[in-house]
């Protein structure tokens, strides 16, 4: 597997995404193949859920080789499951090209050539010259690569391997006592051929690629321009050269400094200086690029040439200096603009795509934990802007959408959303206003996803593009700032590009969240939670037994009235009022009297399945900060699967989620009895109706409500269980009831 780098493949491939045994195949062709432990660590560390310090290590020991070994084949092959074409894992190749279109420096309709001045006889110092040109490459311990012996081909003048066994030192302290006689420091060389050097430093053992001790500079070479020109550019482009040799013949030989950190550094970083210099009009001999190039060496005679050195030091001073200077000069960005010149003429702002939360073109979040059915949710959202329909209660503008699916198999994902259809009651007129994109097997990080989304949805007119889950596309470490900066930065580019809203969603952190603010519980870099115009959030809302015997009371009542009113509309309209819809027992009476035996059967069954539906319903709090409107109240939810519904009643009002409560505090609720929590709940009203008293006149079931904080449905249930009040309606049915002791007359 030497052709192909691991480390990248693993690039597009998520632990999290494997099994154990998965995990360990991953290790063992690693290990295989000839890669540190680290490489498996660092790849390992993405599945922050699993990931434990120190157990790569210790499981990497325990490999010891097989007869039939796990190779590189196999990560390879992952790779392509997700996705992944061989081409793709290239950095860039030495033939390859970076696609770019700006970069340009030099307006080569203007340029102006340089004149070169060549040294006269009197003024040149071979020896001074190679002095300064290695104490300005090389430090006195490192090895120079250097040839001065020739063999010929075609009448042509080769180089022959030459030497790497002298430090620079060596060679400028035998420079100093040679009197001038260059060839009895290096050895006598070819006047009709000249003489070379290595810009890089060896290691003393050989003169390739693999000798290089340290990427340091690039030779930046042209034969095919005049050497004016070549000058010109080299200058007006300020690249960073620490030496500028003439080669005696038809180029300038620009040392350059890349200062590169490894091998692969490298490459991209000259491939990035030849791009600026092919881009400004250098045409570059492309055959340089290797770290062990030979350059010609200052100091020296070709075919009665001389090759000198014509400056060190000039333009930028560090590779980092002018990469900055090149990319600030080419950036896209807008001019800064008078604020006194748009001050009455202001642009209109984008249009709402969810009313209140959302406009057209801008970017939202939705986080939760697991099972808070996020994806579903955002299935409901994408059928809501279909249809033109309500999300959560806020009203959504219609318009076309895209769904990207990269965690479902195809079939689950589309029957996915004839359930939501069916079990929210729409209409389905608008299919043809979404479209699906399936990548379950076939997704890309981000940054290459990005360029895909937009070539395929250009011309289509979406108005929102929804991206689920978006772990799936992340690259780099989530929790840092800068890496999924750069992540969300793709989701600006595909709503600038695209002019639609991205819509994403993204787990909850693991571990306690109370006292955390919404924008503070998603997993991974606070940049996540910043960087959207909204965010969603959803906690769960603990259920108490008394709400959830009160749900079931409500399911049955509602499942026996809309039975009746099946089968007997006259009965139900005549018979039935609309506080027995609320009463198990009082439409259990009413079934006696309206339904046959068969039909009191096929009840039974419905009850039986709206029972085990809502047993397995779950409750939630919908929060939100938002960039562009002002907060909104809190929202509660049923997920009674597969859809959410909005609480409109108001009986989770007064939960606290469990998100919030504190360790300690789960642990003493859940050690309360059922008695203990029932006398708290009559002690709180007793208590709040003794305060409302001591103010004089009536009290209603209003005033306890606002009082206790809570609903009045709440306390209408609470005035039930004590059972020592009781309440009075006003003649004037629109005034709120009255609450007065059972023990006190009228």
């Amino acid at each position: 597997m030497g052709e192909v780098n691991l480390i990248e493949v693993l690039e597009y491939i998520h632990p999290a995404e494997y099994t154990y045994t998965d995990w360990v195949n991953v290790g063992m062709a690693l290990q295989h193949e000839g890669y540190p432990v680290s490489a498996w660590d660092e790849w390992s560390q993405r599945d922050t859920q699993r990931y434990h310090s120190g157990e790569c290590e210790r499981k990497w020991n325990t490999f010891h080789g097989a007869s039939s070994p796990v190779t590189g084949a196999t990560i390879v092959q992952m790779a392509k499951d997700r996705g992944w074409k061989p081409y793709e894992t290239k950095v860039f190749d030495w033939d390859d090209e970076i696609v770019r279109d700006d970069l340009v420096i030099v307006d080569n309709n203007w340029i102006e050539d340089e004149d070169i001045h060549i040294p006269s006889d009197e003024a040149w110092s071979p020896v001074q010259e190679l002095i300064t040109y290695l104490e300005t490459l090389f430090d006195s311990t490192e090895n120079v690569g250097y040839v001065t012996e020739v063999w010929e081909k075609d009448n042509k003048y080769l180089p022959s391997k030459g030497h790497c066994d002298r430090t620079a030192g060596e060679l400028i302290q035998e420079l100093n006592k040679c009197n001038g006689d260059l060839g009895s420091v290096f050895g006598d060389y070819n006047k009709e051929a000249g003489a070379w050097i290595r810009f890089n430093p060896l290691d003393g053992k050989g003169v390739k690629n693999e000798n290089v001790t340290d990427y340091r500079y690039a030779l930046v070479e042209s034969d095919v321009m005049e050497l004016e020109k070549q000058h010109a550019i080299i200058k007006q482009l300020e690249l960073p050269v620490a030496c500028l040799v003439y080669s005696g013949g038809k180029s300038l030989h620009a040392i350059v400094r890349v200062d590169a950190q490894d091998y692969n550094e490298y490459r991209k970083r000259v491939d990035y200086l030849y791009n600026v210099c092919e881009k400004n009009g250098l045409q570059i001999d492309s055959q340089n690029r290797n770290p062990s190039r030979l350059s010609r060496m200052p100091g020296v005679v070709r075919k009665d040439k001389k090759q000198f050195l014509m400056a060190t030091n000039i333009g930028k001073q560090t590779w980092n200096e002018w990469f900055d200077w090149i990319e600030g000069i080419n950036d896209d960005l807008p001019n800064p603009e008078s604020l006194e010149l748009v001050w009455d003429s202001l642009p209109p702002k984008a249009p709402p795509l969810i009313e209140g939360i959302l406009r057209q073109g801008h970017k939202m979040l939705m986080a939760g934990p697991s099972k808070a059915g996020k994806s579903y949710a955002l299935i409901e959202l994408c059928i809501a802007i279909a249809e033109g329909k309500t999300w959560f209660g806020w009203p959504c503008t219609k318009g076309r959408i895209m769904y990207v699916n990269l965690e479902l198999d195809r079939a689950s994902c589309l029957h996915r959303f004839r359930e939501v259809y069916e079990a929210s009651g729409i209409e389905p007129s608008g299919l043809n206003n979404i479209d699906i994109w399936n990548l379950r097997g076939k997704s890309v990080p981000m940054d290459k996803l990005a360029p895909k989304l937009i070539r395929r949805a250009q011309k289509k007119n979406y108005i929102a593009i929804v991206i689920d889950p978006i772990y799936k596309v992340i690259t780099g470490d989530e929790n840092s700032a800068d890496q999924m900066a750069h992540f969300c930065n793709q989701f600006d580019k595909v709503c600038t590009d695209l002019g639609c809203a991205v819509i994403y969603c993204h787990h909850h952190s693991k571990g306690y969240q109370g006292g955390k603010r919404s924008m503070d519980r998603a997993s991974g870099s606070g940049v996540f939670a910043r960087d959207p115009d909204a965010l969603i959030d959803l906690t769960e809302l603990e259920v108490t037994e008394e709400l959830k015997k009160q749900q079931e009371n409500n399911v049955v009542a509602t499942t026996i009235a809309n039975y009746i009113n099946e089968v007997d509309e006259e009965y139900y309209d005549d018979e039935v009022s609309m506080d027995d819809v609320l009463n198990q027992n009082a439409m259990r009476n009413h079934a006696k009297e309206a339904l046959s035996g068969r039909q009191q059967q096929v009840m039974e069954q419905r009850i039986s399945m709206a029972l085990e539906a809502a047993r397995h319903r779950t409750a939630w709090r919908v929060e939100g900060t938002l960039r562009e409107f002002p907060r909104f109240e809190p929202i509660n939810l049923w997920f009674d699967y597969p859809v959410h519904r909005v609480d409109n009643v108001g009986v989770l009002k007064d939960i606290q989620p469990e998100a919030e409560k504190a360790p300690w505090q789960r642990a003493i609720e859940k050690r309360k009895t059922k008695d203990m929590k029932k006398e708290e709940r009559i002690n709180s009203l007793e208590i709040t109706y003794s305060d409302l008293e001591m103010d004089g006149g009536e009290i209603t079931v209003q005033d306890l409500a606002m009082q206790m904080g809570v609903s009045e449905r709440t306390v209408w249930n609470r005035l039930k269980e004590h059972g020592g009040f009781k309440t009075i309606r006003p003649e004037d049915g629109n005034k709120p009831s009255i609450v007065i002791r059972k023990n006190e007359e009228q």
